[in-house]
């Protein structure tokens, strides 16, 4: 079936009304559930083979949180499905306005290689929980993983549900060339752009879940080996391919010695003092982005690791001092294990080196000045982030994640997910008495003062 009738057929099989009815809906969260146990050890496999994740974190970081935006969804949707009441206004009473969540249809989710099973699959929870009929377009750069999801959801759905198109650049431009209602793209800012660009013909909604240079405030209140701790696991998770990594820190000069020494120390007691030789330590995705993170260690003062090992794609985590704005690393989204460590001595010169590189998608703040919090929320425009920790904000269903400005649009998560994938219906039940003569014709004097009152 080619990718032209396969859209047509999921258009067919939506408009029967098979996917709309709340059992339907659950039926397909339940068989997800029990198709990611069957699948675990696969999916499992699959990562260490595509990106040399160990099992844990191949649990933690991606399908844990796929079972809990499951459970979470299944647990809630019947709430989330019901007319929600909004108050009448004088205008139209009396009245009943209610909104009502509708699917949007057919729908296209494309997902990145970095987190191939859970940025591929979360977002498929949500897309069916509202209704939709999904294709999902796995990254070809995460091959193994692409065909254990393909074999998962034949599995459990037909393809005029839910369909896994594989490949690359040559499918990618397919689907895209198709009308979908809805498309929802994890990955860079720059195929971003030919999504929203594509999209636009059909006057397609779309969802962009992009990335940016996403800093990490340490302020000199800070509880130094505890941010360290925290930083150091941020950065390490998948060898710093997570799109909400700690880009780089701005640390007070009262501190920053101390900062990153304790980050050195926190390195030595997670991946030893041989890092490449840790079994648990991934790698780069590919030659090509492990010979990009390399070249940008140019340009800095490498205070601990920085080499690689061309065989296994891997990089020892680098910190980097001695570091402008102008050098390589600060010039793009490092997406890999490279830590550069600016200093700063004044909110004018913080802000100054923030507002230079746009809207991230998350920000991270370690401080214990209250004042200072409040400062960054109000002053900060960001897609999400942390006081204190990183990247726990989207360990969350009951929070929505997304980007802000050239780090996305739009969010999904739990509820916000369910909404992200439902065209919301605004309704008006008008009773039949008393119907007042004011808003027909003729107008009058005395209409015009009514309206007034009430139009307010």
């Amino acid at each position: 079936m080619n990718i032209e009738k396969l859209v047509e057929k999921q258009r067919e099989y939506f408009l029967t009304g098979a996917t709309g009815p709340y059992p339907a809906r659950v039926r397909a969260l339940d068989k997800l559930m029990c198709a990611l146990e069957k699948y675990e050890e696969a999916l499992k496999e699959a990562l260490f083979l595509d990106l040399h994740k160990a099992p844990s974190e191949s649990y933690m970081a991606e399908i844990a949180m796929v079972r809990a935006e499951i459970s979470y969804c299944r647990k809630h949707l019947k709430s989330w499905m019901k007319p929600a009441d909004v108050r009448t206004g004088l205008a139209n009473f009396p009245a009943r306005n209610f909104t009502v969540a509708e699917p949007y249809g057919t729908v296209l989710i494309m997902a990145p290689w970095n987190y191939p099973v859970l940025l591929c699959l979360s977002p498929l929870v949500n897309a069916v929980a509202a209704g939709n009929c999904v294709i999902l377009k796995p990254s070809a750069y995460a091959p193994a993983v692409s065909g254990v999801i393909r074999r998962m959801i034949t599995d459990i759905f037909p393809r005029k549900y839910v369909a896994v198109i594989e490949g690359g650049r040559e499918e990618n431009e397919a689907l895209l060339e198709q009308r979908f209602d809805y498309i929802f793209f994890t990955g860079s800012v720059e195929v971003g752009k030919v999504v929203l660009e594509k999209a636009a013909r059909f006057l397609t909604p779309v969802t962009l879940e992009l990335g940016g240079k996403s800093p990490c405030i340490v302020d000199k209140t800070a509880d130094i080996r505890l941010a360290a701790r925290r930083i150091v696991f941020g950065k390490l998770l998948n060898c710093g391919q997570t799109c909400v990594a700690p880009d780089y820190i701005l640390v007070h000069g009262e501190v920053r010695d101390r900062l990153v020494a304790s980050m050195k120390r926190e390195l030595v007691r997670m991946l030893g003092r041989e890092p490449l030789e840790a079994e648990e330590y991934p790698r780069m995705v590919n030659r090509k982005h492990y010979l990009r993170v390399m070249n940008l260690l140019k340009g800095g003062s490498v205070v601990t690791g920085g080499y690689g090992n061309p065989d296994t794609l891997q990089i020892a985590p680098a910190i980097l001092e001695n570091v402008s704005t102008e050098s390589p690393v600060m010039q793009e989204e490092i997406f890999g294990p490279v830590l550069p460590v600016l200093a700063y001595r004044t909110r004018e010169e913080l802000m100054a080196v923030l507002r230079r590189y746009g809207r991230p998608l998350a920000c991270y703040l370690f401080t214990k000045d209250r004042e200072l919090e409040r400062w960054m929320l109000r002053h900060l425009s960001f897609g999400g982030g942390c006081i204190n920790d990183t990247i726990v904000h989207l360990a969350t269903s009951r929070m929505g994640f997304g980007g802000v400005g050239s780090s996305g649009m739009g969010s999904y998560h739990g509820k916000t997910g369910f909404e992200t994938f439902s065209h919301r219906k605004s309704i008006v039940k008008k009773y039949g008495w008393p119907d007042l003569p004011v808003r027909y014709h003729p107008y009058r004097k005395w209409k015009d003062a009514v309206v007034r009152k009430v139009m307010r």
